[in-house]
């Protein structure tokens, strides 16, 4: 359109001066051509494929459910006279897993009033001055890795990294796990130890009763397995 109009200026300066009018002679300006298209073809297939293998397909994500009355967590602690075992219960408790890249969350919380050495004396004193459960409710485990590949029908050998928070504290630990899965359900013994006085809890030891500075933590969880978010 626009060499249209400059040719016909061109011709206008042209034209001869007739009678008082002018005479505009345009039949000697080219005929445009529609404008070639730039798209080039053969380039919108290999163009998507590259886009396609650039992003990583995302890996299967498991979900355990735990059931807080098949999932247990006793506990040990030793002194110079005799050793003393109690149990926790588990209030709930869930945990996402990719068997692939190891990646982990969720949380598995237990409830510290309910534990339970079998002497009321000792968990009297346990609760208020070491636990202080009515201040801190609640024991937790929240996952991050795993370390080896969890075998979603069979048996294998793991370790799991995580936050583990007491006394109002998170700590990082990491614990070895031994898994059992099969048909959608899933079976683990999860072992570490607490250095309660380490982390910053009162030593119960007294002048003439040494006790263990960390207790012994053997957890049983069983719960059901499914691929994917619930």
């Amino acid at each position: 359109m626009a060499a249209a109009l400059l040719c016909g200026a061109v011709n206008l300066g042209r034209s001869r001066l007739s009678g008082g009018s002018f005479r505009l002679r345009m039949n000697s300006c080219p005929t445009p051509k529609p404008a070639e298209s730039r798209r080039q073809p053969g380039l919108a297939a290999p163009l998507l494929t590259t886009l396609l293998f650039a992003f990583p397909a995302y890996a299967a994500e498991y979900h355990l459910q735990l059931t807080p009355e098949s999932t247990h967590v006793n506990f040990t602690l030793g002194d110079v006279l005799h050793t003393v075992h109690g149990t926790f219960k588990v209030k709930r408790g869930e945990i996402f897993f990719d068997p692939e890249t190891g990646t982990a969350r969720g949380e598995v919380v237990v409830d510290a009033p309910s534990g339970d050495s079998g002497s009321s004396a000792r968990d009297g004193r346990m609760h208020k001055n070491i636990l202080e459960s009515d201040k801190y409710p609640e024991i937790s485990f929240s996952p991050d890795h795993v370390e080896g590949k969890v075998e979603l029908n069979g048996a294998s050998n793991v370790k799991l990294h995580g936050i583990f928070k007491i006394h109002g504290a998170g700590h990082q630990i990491t614990a070895p796990v031994h898994v059992i899965a099969k048909d959608n359900k899933l079976d683990a013994i999860i072992k570490f130890e607490v250095p309660f006085v380490a982390w910053g809890m009162k030593d119960p030891s007294t002048l003439f009763l040494k006790v263990n500075k960390f207790v012994d933590i053997e957890m049983t969880a069983t719960g059901r397995l499914t691929a994917g978010a619930p």
